[in-house]
């Protein structure tokens, strides 16, 4: 059931909206109400058929098997993988163990890996409801990737865990202002819980994701802030991470071709440089990772596919297609931006991209093939750059895995 969850093509479209994720990391949320609209339009209508390409499905289905082997033979016997004081570092390997399409062999065995690892997840609960380790931090990052494992499962005795979880995430969204008003630029993103005050573009994709692939879980009835987001609030906060005016107001917003349609770490704030522009202004550079987020959250938002925001930031990335570099950030993030890449375009049914020089460039083989020239010889990956955890094989062949099984999964 977590592989049909996981791949389930969305054939339902919101009206007038990018499909919610064509993946399913949102099919439960499809199926909790949503109407086909044959009328919705893609981003982009380009198709480029890998279905006949028959080679190439098993060599992805090839490259899958060895991290998911890899990744099954790293367990520890508590049931985590790698730290334990972060649940998320479980929560990514079992989500990609639960959807790996490859899977054969003994499903005892099978099992006894993901009994544990579930174990060890439901010991991380607190009486708030969160999935983290008390005092360590990242409440909001352990708590999504939990979720969205659990929700995996497709196991009825995780719904109150889920359900409980899913409220510590509401409760985490910011309103700095004046209560019920979106009046400042932080108000309706959610940041990593009990770290620093403040809201970020990251955090925020991480919970919005969670919460709606956990929305079956949700009831019939959302209520904003007790069992889901206040979504205009969210919307505000994501357009004020965009490099667009008449989208973001703020003073920092830059129309200058380099910047204009991406995003940045949060409103004011760049994980990449600050840019001197020929007119004397400071720009915060647009950069790739979180671009990528921000059209899988615009997607998750059920945008209309013709909004500006939308539009301005397929055109970033499309002039900032490359699989050479994190744009802006070099090599760091590189394998967050890979899985974000995957999720987004695939969330956004962009089939093909048009890179200025190259034409239509089939960016699912371009990624398959460059992570398969990335994956070591015993099956994981790492990133020799350390920065946001990358050099940690678990967490970095989790990131393969899911982006992988996207690819595989359009066959």
């Amino acid at each position: 059931m977590a592989r049909y969850l996981f791949t389930m093509y969305l054939t339902q479209k919101y009206s007038s909206s990018i499909s919610v994720l064509t993946l399913a990391l949102c099919a439960m949320a499809c199926q909790a109400g949503a109407q086909a609209d044959p009328q919705s339009t893609p981003v982009q209508t380009i198709q480029t058929d890998l279905s006949a390409d028959h080679s190439l499905k098993l060599e992805i289905q090839d490259s899958i098997r060895k991290g998911a082997r890899w990744l099954a033979s790293h367990q520890d016997e508590a049931g985590h993988w790698s730290d334990p004081n972060h649940p998320a570092l479980t929560a990514f390997p079992l989500f990609a163990l639960l959807n790996d399409p490859t899977r054969s062999g003994s499903q005892a065995d099978f099992r006894t890996i993901t009994d544990k690892a579930f174990r060890f997840l439901t010991s991380k609960i607190q009486a708030d409801g969160g999935i983290y380790t008390e005092g360590v931090g990242l409440a909001n990052y352990n708590t999504s990737a939990s979720i969205m494992a659990l929700t995996a499962a497709n196991n009825a005795q995780f719904t109150p865990v889920i359900q409980s979880a899913r409220s510590f995430i509401v409760r985490g969204q910011f309103d700095f202002g004046k209560k019920g008003e979106v009046d400042t630029p932080l108000d309706g993103g959610i940041g990593y819980g009990n770290s620093y005050p403040h809201s970020d573009l990251a955090n925020t994709v991480a919970a919005i994701e969670a919460l709606r692939y956990s929305e079956v879980h949700r009831g019939e009835i959302a209520e904003a802030g007790v069992n889901d987001l206040n979504w205009e609030a969210a919307i505000q906060f994501i357009s004020n991470c965009q490099n667009l005016k008449g989208a973001n107001s703020a003073e920092w917003v830059s129309e200058d071709p380099v910047n204009k349609g991406g995003f940045v770490y949060f409103p004011g704030n760049t994980k990449s440089e600050q840019m001197s522009l020929p007119s004397g202004r400071v720009a915060l550079r647009s950069y790739g990772s979180i671009s990528y987020a921000g059209l899988l959250s615009l997607a998750y938002a059920r945008l209309s596919a013709d909004d500006d925001r939308v539009k301005a930031v397929v055109d970033w990335l499309k002039s900032n297609y490359t699989l050479e570099e994190n744009p802006g950030m070099d090599q760091q993030g590189l394998f967050y931006y890979f899985q974000t890449m995957a999720k987004a375009l695939t969330a956004a049914r962009i089939q093909a991209i048009d890179v200025e020089g190259r034409g239509l460039v089939n960016w699912r083989r371009e990624l398959f093939l460059k992570l398969q020239q990335l994956q070591s010889l015993d099956g994981s990956w790492s990133n020799p750059t350390a920065r946001w955890m990358e050099k940690d094989p678990v967490l970095v062949t989790s990131y393969c895995l899911i982006a992988l099984e996207l690819i595989e999964q359009s066959f």
